[in-house]
């Protein structure tokens, strides 16, 4: 069972790869936000299953997502508007790490939503801009 889902993240690894490499500003962050919701049903997955140890992979994705959200921004240029993000960021990563020594579900969930509310205002900016 393993090896199958070794093959199917590798092959899922290399789409995003070929996707990553021909996305605009826009899409690259759309994408690690659909990585991140991804990654946090994984997580959310894994407390019900009581699987510890992927639980805590999956979380520890989850922050390296959320740092690379943190690190596109433009701190200098993005005003307000930037330091709001960053106090997101900063805030789901201090839930998720809760969740990692409590094993509280709903911290995820409550994560989930938060993020699933940043993509559809970040969708919303996409096709304005199209």
């Amino acid at each position: 069972m393993f090896e199958r889902d070794e093959a199917i993240s590798a092959y899922q690894q290399a789409a995003i790869h070929a996707n990553a490499a021909s996305a605009n500003p826009h899409q690259l962050v759309l994408m690690l936000i659909n990585g991140l919701l991804d990654e946090l049903a994984r997580a959310e997955g894994h407390l019900i299953a009581r699987s510890l140890e992927r639980k805590g992979h999956s979380i520890a994705r989850c922050l390296e997502i959320l740092g690379g959200l943190d690190s596109a921004l433009n701190m200098a240029q993005g005003g307000a508007l930037a330091l709001d993000l960053h106090r997101l960021y900063d805030y789901c990563g201090q839930r998720l790490f809760e969740v990692s020594v409590s094993y509280q579900r709903e911290g995820v969930s409550e994560v989930r939503r938060l993020i699933e509310e940043l993509r559809e205002g970040w969708e919303t900016i996409g096709q304005q801009m199209a």
